[in-house]
């Protein structure tokens, strides 16, 4: 089992390796004219400032958070290496989306390049990005994974450690005569502080990031296309350069630095489960040397996405299956081979992966009929727009609201099969395990999963591009057939996350259950009927709600400033409309860039204490109730929003490709209105609600410690 361990660090460097090898095709590729060229370093440009002023505030937030775990380390309230995980798991998680950010930003004018050839040539060029990000997030979170293993394995809970002990001063990094058990549950505590580093670079990642994107959006699809008439991505428009740096930051930036976390907890929450369900090396082996194959397999199937010339709808969305659905289908042998070989007496663990593996697949197919203008739900938001903009906003909110049925009942049933099969019924933690073990599997082709999603972003950039240079017509048809399908690939990406974020929180509450459990002798009860239980619940339930508020106000003031801006600039700069005059991109990067940065702390950090406010005034029972209904609120939540927002974007790019009147017509304007609606609904509240609801339920095992010693009740 150790040699099998081993092989975990050297496939995620292959994994690395692989995504270096992509970056590098992709490079090689036509970048374009100058004129191409000059836009793209524009929006690289405005992305690079962007994210490292982002960077320096998170860091700030990093380094008081680490203070506090250092004192609570220091004082024996916290394990002494939490500190330390907590800053590489948040390194890793920003390192991920910086480097997606790199690739996609030099990827656009390639794309548009290589779409003056042919639809499959600029297939080929923005999936191969996108493969970038995907290969980088499964890479380095391996890598992070078992080099803390290791380290902690092999270095730090060696038996001669645990047998004198080991101190640096007056800390104690292990404690004398330490029980094997105990060395388990350490190693475990410690990697799930580092998956709060990575969850909360995520959630500051794709709350800021969404609030500049759709900020931009919204200011420049309002004044551009609807009160000035000009098309979209118009080099006319100053919010254009804006709204294209913003597709880097939000959706490729903020969601790289969102499926890290969601990757890394759904590992770091099967291996601690494990320890409870008294599984040891060998549960925790098996979600580690598992999704290194399953990563490999990823790699593998990239290889199947092409496409025609004249491809529809239908057929681009078979070539990016074509790769998802092989790679689902050779992860499940594998899931097959491994469950045999590392827990050959549990054969019921097998039947939990392909559950989730299974539930993730119908979750992205159930998407893609919620939001794919294929389908009749996206065509009626569409025919809607016929009868105005309320019509439109009403039907997008009941598609989204209805979409939440079937994923809600696929999570329950994948959530059952696991938890039974696993032997729930004879032993509860091995069922929960189970449950932890789906969320993997759930997960385990996210490197070809995230490339399809990435790869949207990286066409909608290379559409700007293209009209902003005044190619020929044919090209920015090709550039908005990848994009539309983009809308339908991030929204199933969405639904991956959103699905095993539900899967992983699920089993993270276990966690703080049993965490909570060594601390207080005992056993631990929670019942229903416990009034500070119910208070928990009712502060859960709302939470999503109060969250996702701020966030869509933030970008509703955000999108206020660059609508005056926009105003501003068409009024003021003679020869502007004529395309005479330059309009002033900086400006309207410069106030997205101030309000993402201002309107993201306050939802991140609010989050943050939350847990540990409830754990002080209603105790462990109202923390208990806190997750729970956080995670059961924040689930449907997140599904509605995502879809709901997908199908507006879709409905109005359904009309823009000449349906109902097509582009200038009123009901392009009421779809456009609609769209405006369901930008900060899809990216910018909806995606923050997966890492919420995991970061919540990790925040309060790490601070398991305090809120049991300062707790009221």
């Amino acid at each position: 089992m150790e040699r099998l361990i081993w092989f975990v660090p050297a496939a995620a460097l292959c994994g690395l390796v692989a995504a270096w090898y992509f970056y590098r095709s992709m490079m090689k590729s036509e970048k374009g004219n100058k004129k191409m060229e000059s836009i793209a370093a524009s929006v690289r440009e405005g992305a690079y400032a962007y994210l490292w002023r982002q960077y320096r505030v998170v860091f700030i937030v990093f380094l008081i958070l680490c203070g506090i775990f250092s004192v609570l380390a220091y004082f024996g309230i916290q394990n002494p290496f939490v500190p330390v995980a907590f800053l590489t798991g948040g390194f890793f998680s920003g390192l991920c989306g910086f480097l997606g950010m790199k690739t996609a930003t030099s990827a656009s004018s390639r794309t548009a390049k290589a779409a003056t050839r042919s639809l499959n040539a600029a297939l080929r060029v923005a999936f191969r990005s996108g493969a970038v990000m995907g290969l980088v997030v499964v890479g380095f979170g391996l890598l992070d994974i078992s080099l803390w293993y290791f380290i902690l394995d092999r270095v730090v809970y060696t038996p001669e450690n645990m047998a004198a002990g080991l101190k640096i001063g007056k800390l104690v990094l292990v404690d004398a005569g330490m029980a094997p058990d105990h060395k388990l549950l350490s190693m475990t505590t410690t990697m799930l502080t580092f998956g709060m580093g990575a969850s909360t670079q995520a959630l500051f990642a794709r709350v800021g990031g969404g609030i500049f994107t759709k900020a931009a959006d919204v200011g420049a699809d309002l004044v551009g296309k609807v009160e000035a008439g000009i098309p979209e991505d118009d080099p006319r428009n100053p919010a254009v350069i804006a709204d294209n740096v913003g597709d880097n930051v939000g959706d490729i930036a903020g969601m790289g630095a969102d499926l890290y976390e969601s990757y890394l907890d759904s590992i770091i929450a099967a291996i601690a489960l494990s320890v409870a369900a008294g599984l040891s090396l060998s549960g925790i082996a098996l979600p580690m040397i598992f999704a290194t194959g399953a990563a490999i397999i990823s790699v593998l199937a990239t290889g199947l996405v092409r496409t025609g010339e004249k491809a529809s709808q239908s057929e681009l969305l078979q070539a990016l299956r074509r790769g998802t659905y092989g790679a689902s289908i050779l992860t499940a042998l594998l899931a097959l081979v491994l469950v045999r070989i590392i827990l050959p007496g549990n054969f019921g663990v097998f039947w939990a992966i392909i559950a989730g593996l299974v539930g993730g697949n119908l979750i992205g197919y159930v998407t893609e009929y919620y939001t794919s203008d294929g389908y009749r739900p996206t065509q009626e938001v569409a025919e809607a727009s016929q009868t105005g903009p309320a019509t439109v906003i009403l039907e997008g909110l009941g598609v989204g609201m209805f979409s939440t049925i079937f994923p809600v009942i696929i999570v329950v049933i994948a959530s059952l099969t696991a938890y039974y099969l696993t032997g729930g019924r004879a032993n509860p933690a091995l069922g929960l395990y189970g449950i932890a073990i789906a969320a993997v599997g759930m997960l385990s082709t996210l490197g070809i999963t995230l490339a399809t999603d990435a790869y949207g972003p990286v066409a909608d950039n290379a559409g700007g591009n293209a009209e902003m240079t005044h190619q020929p017509p044919e090209v920015r048809q090709r550039t908005d057939a990848l994009d539309s399908l983009g809308n339908t690939t991030a929204a199933t990406g969405k639904g991956f996350a959103i699905g095993s974020a539900a899967l992983t929180a699920l089993a993270l509450i276990v966690s703080f259950r049993d965490s909570i459990a060594n601390l207080i002798p005992g056993e631990m009860a929670f019942s229903i009927t416990d009034p500070n239980l119910i208070a928990g619940l009712m502060i859960g339930a709302m939470y999503p709600y109060f969250f996702c508020s701020m966030a869509i106000k933030a970008v509703g003031r955000s999108a206020q400033r660059i609508v005056a801006e926009v105003r501003r600039q068409f009024k003021s700069i003679a020869g502007l409309m004529e395309g005479k005059a330059r309009p002033d991109y900086a400006r309207a990067v410069d106030i997205c860039t101030q309000g993402a940065l201002k309107e993201m702390l306050v939802p991140s950090i609010v989050t943050i204490i939350t847990p540990v406010a409830v754990g002080i005034f209603l105790g462990v029972s109202g923390v208990m109730g806190l997750l729970a209904g956080a995670t059961a609120s924040g689930f449907v939540v997140a599904i509605m929003m995502a879809n709901s927002g997908a199908a507006w974007d879709n409905a109005k790019k359904y009309i823009e490709a000449g349906h109902l009147g097509g582009k200038k017509s009123e009901a392009h304007k009421a779809a456009v209105m609609g769209d405006t609606v369901g930008d900060p609904f899809k990216d910018t509240a909806g995606p923050s609600l997966n890492i919420l609801i995991k970061l919540m339920s990790i925040v309060a095992i790490v601070f398991a410690g305090l809120i049991v010693k300062f707790s009221l009740f």
